[in-house]
């Protein structure tokens, strides 16, 4: 997949948070995208103390959630963890595995925040107009914001606000589990971010993209053969 993205990034904080001010202003958070037919997932980890960042991805066929192409990268961790610039600490190295691909994904789902972050760009959001492509966070925690009660049951949602703004939408996955957080990245509205994320979520909590992507990063048992559905098996993983 090619990918016209400079190889430079800032060593501090400051120049990071200067880039997340300057880039804020082009995120899109309104449908601007054809059909979706394919959707990938993308997770990052650590190995060796944490210097080293590896990124996998995972790209599925839509809505049969059939397993097309996966791919793993690594390179050394040239930054460090600041928990509102994960996106420059991760986003070398899973741009390295987006080249990787043969395939170019229609959406792609990222393990982290879209503009549901303090200044409205995570790494969904970063990544999305680095790319111009659709993205769409999901993150298994809050960042931040505040939101109301959410019902028990399997797609229900509220929004999540942030000082009088709407930046996400708290989503229940699956029934009686704890919730996932899901926000705009780029070039998509926030319900049609949810519509994507049930459609990849039939079965665990977890989307389909981010569990294969997290078990290929981690190396936490096999994946499921290319052109095989990924929700195949007895697996019972992230269900709560």
């Amino acid at each position: 997949m090619k990918i016209d993205v400079s190889d430079t990034w800032p060593q501090d904080t400051g120049g990071a948070i200067a880039i997340q001010n300057r880039l804020r202003s082009q995120v899109i958070t309104t449908d601007q995208f054809a059909a979706i037919t394919t959707v990938a997932g993308i997770d990052a980890g650590f190995e060796q103390d944490g210097t080293i960042t590896r990124a996998a991805v995972v790209v599925l066929q839509l809505p049969e959630l059939t397993l097309l192409e996966q791919a793993i990268a690594y390179r050394p961790t040239t930054f460090p963890y600041v928990p509102s610039l994960l996106s420059f600490r991760e986003m070398p190295t899973v741009l390295d595995a987006l080249r990787r691909l043969t395939l170019e994904p229609d959406l792609i789902l990222c393990d982290g925040a879209g503009i549901a972050h303090p200044r409205r760009l995570g790494i969904a959001s970063h990544l999305g107009v680095l790319m111009d492509k659709p993205t769409i966070g999901v993150a298994k925690s809050r960042l931040l914001g505040t939101h109301g009660e959410l019902p028990a049951d399997k797609g229900a949602w509220v929004p999540l606000m942030d000082r009088g703004e709407r930046i996400g939408a708290v989503l229940r996955s699956r029934t009686g589990t704890k919730p996932l957080f899901v926000s705009a990245g780029h070039r998509i509205s926030l319900e049609t971010a949810v519509d994507y994320v049930l459609q990849c979520t039939p079965k665990y909590r977890l989307p389909e993209t981010t569990r294969l992507a997290d078990r290929l990063a981690s190396n936490r048992g096999p994946m499921p053969s290319v052109g095989t559905s990924a929700t195949d098996g007895t697996e019972q993983m992230e269900l709560f």
